[in-house]
């Protein structure tokens, strides 16, 4: 994401401790070709306390968030984030979830372009201080009534 001019993620930001946890809380799905891990996502039913002032979609009951979506720079633009992305939908389908809820950095236009393109409603901006000056955008998506 440096690469691109994307300063989204930071040597603070994914650490190898919050990685861990996800891995604990049995919440990080990998995505995996050949045998290699190229991409991974985290599904959570766990609220961060940024969101509490976001005027959402559908009431805090039955929600499923998603963090650190993230492809291998050598796969990236062949459909994998999308692919994380359906199987994100399909188990908050599975598991009764009624919306997917997640944030994206706001200077990572084309992040923002891929979740409006899946039918993400953008709702509102958070900060994460320790990452970034610029705010995140909050989006959601209805996927059971």
């Amino acid at each position: 994401m440096i690469d691109k001019k994307i300063y989204q993620w930071n040597e603070l930001y994914p650490s190898k401790e919050v990685l861990q946890n996800d891995i604990e809380l049995q919440q990080l799905w990998k995505l995996e070709v050949d045998d290699k891990i190229i991409g991974l996502i985290v599904l959570t039913d766990i609220e961060d306390a940024e969101y509490k002032d976001i005027k959402w979609l559908t009431k805090n009951d039955q929600n499923l968030y998603i963090h650190r979506l993230a492809v291998h720079p050598e796969f990236q633009g062949k459909g994998y984030a999308q692919k994380l992305m359906s199987f994100a939908e399909n188990y908050a389908k599975q598991h009764k979830f009624i919306s997917i809820r997640l944030d994206t950095f706001s200077q990572n236009k084309r992040n923002q372009k891929f979740y409006k393109q899946q039918n993400y409603k953008q709702l509102g901006s958070i900060y994460f201080p320790k990452q970034s000056e610029y705010p995140f955008y909050c989006f959601e998506k209805i996927v059971n009534v």
